[in-house]
């Protein structure tokens, strides 16, 4: 089985829903493939069926409305040649000729290995966040939040109007740091009235800079956790511990289409442009900047695909919340105290059950592959690859396909594949 079209967008985000519907109303034959079940991504989760954010519903409807196709449940395993995809879909497969790219892959938290973190009812900040909208029982439950950024203020909310216990929020940022970037909010008035909402939901959770986790402990699952907080030690009983310290991008499928990848982002030219032709990077991969930069360079990217001319407010709208992005990232930096937590029988990856020890003596990603087995379980790396980074500066690897687990059959190239050619080269 084949698909081809003019431009496909690997990802259903706020920066893929752009890209698609403002390519789509030019004239292009669009796919959109995305591994979850509806449009809207993380950020948007649930939004196609409540429509309680009104930006996501417009982007939804303006999408719905483009003629852009949507192939939900669908993940990009290999790409076997230039301008082709091998797709794993449900229990089928199928390859995506393509004439252009716009990879919307969106980004992941950060996890940081400390004692207790793999107990049930410990997972990531945002994690927690997307189950509660989806439904998870969380009213009358005890809470920590640890992290950073101002995805704890959105986590900590939308749990709170679930009617779940925020105990307290740890932001592992120092004063300093978190008052400086919350002072150049004022050259960004959305973000500055979201942060302003958010914390008046939550005025009366505690909360602190200069705070972590320490430990989670329990024995079936986590029943308290040790925090440090402002240079003292403090013990707090909770169901639930969300720990995550900030996003990395997802970088895989830009690496397996060869991409140039420099400081954690895909490099791009003002076009949007990675330095494979007629491939594009749009939102997180190109640095943590939230949906206005995802949307934003959606839109210069689908419009450059369709070869329409890019208006200059666009283009002014880019450089401010790029600037936002590079605060944000001096912001949600770790602190070095984080990198120190975890204890030799700590494990660092968690699909392979591999200890801290088990590192000693690697010096990089592919020998603590090959003699440790990190990241060769079923998430490939997703969460000890980015926790090895911070822990000790590895840099990421080539990725081989496939770069999701896949059945074998999957891998096999349709032989009128690489006859065929996209509907309208752009």
């Amino acid at each position: 089985m084949r698909e081809t079209c003019d431009l496909v967008v690997i990802g259903a985000g706020p920066g893929g829903l752009a890209a698609a519907s403002v390519a789509a109303e030019a004239g292009l034959k669009v796919l959109v493939l995305d591994a979850q079940p509806e449009p809207g991504g993380q950020v948007w989760r649930g939004e196609a069926r409540q429509g309680s954010n009104r930006l996501a519903r417009r982007w939804l409807n303006r999408f719905a409305a483009s003629g852009a196709r949507f192939r939900p449940g669908a993940r990009v395993i290999a790409a076997p040649e230039p301008g082709v995809l091998l797709v794993e879909e449900g229990a089928s497969s199928f390859a995506v000729r393509y004439g252009r790219a716009v990879l919307a892959t969106g980004a992941r938290e950060r996890f940081l290995p400390f004692p207790g973190w793999t107990l049930p009812g410990v997972m990531g900040v945002s994690g927690l966040q997307v189950l509660v909208k989806d439904g998870f029982p969380i009213e009358g439950k005890r809470v920590v939040l640890a992290g950073t950024g101002p995805l704890l203020l959105a986590a900590a909310a939308t749990i709170h109007a679930h009617g779940g216990d925020v105990l307290f929020i740890a932001e592992q940022a120092s004063a300093a740091n978190h008052w400086a970037f919350a002072l150049q909010l004022w050259r960004h008035p959305s973000k500055l009235l979201q942060g302003a909402a958010l914390t008046a939901k939550l005025v009366t959770v505690p909360n602190s800079t200069e705070a972590w986790v320490l430990a989670a402990e329990g024995s079936d699952r986590v029943e308290s956790v040790r925090l440090s907080v402002r240079g003292r030690e403090e013990h707090l009983r909770c169901d639930y511990l969300g720990a995550a310290y900030g996003l990395v991008p997802n970088l895989e499928l830009p690496r397996l289409l060869g991409c140039e990848v420099s400081d954690g982002a895909v490099v791009v030219n003002e076009r949007l442009e990675t330095r494979v032709p007629g491939v594009h990077a749009v939102g997180e991969l190109l640095g943590i900047g939230g949906v206005d930069q995802a949307l934003v360079t959606g839109e210069l990217a689908g419009l450059v695909a369709a070869q329409r001319p890019v208006p200059s407010a666009l283009e002014r709208s880019l450089q401010g919340i790029r600037t936002f992005a590079t605060h944000l990232a001096r912001h949600d930096a770790p602190r070095e105290e984080l990198r120190r937590l975890a204890t030799p029988d700590t494990l660092l990856c968690r699909c392979e059950d591999v200890p801290l020890s088990a590192l000693e003596g690697c010096t990089n990603l592919r020998e603590a592959r090959l003699y440790a087995r990190l990241g060769m379980g079923a998430c490939q790396g997703r969460t000890c690859g980015a926790a090895a980074q911070t822990l000790f500066g590895w840099s990421g690897e080539d990725v081989r396909p496939p770069c999701l687990p896949a059945r074998i059959g999957s891998l096999r190239l349709p032989p009128d594949v690489s006859s065929s050619t996209p509907t309208r080269e752009s």
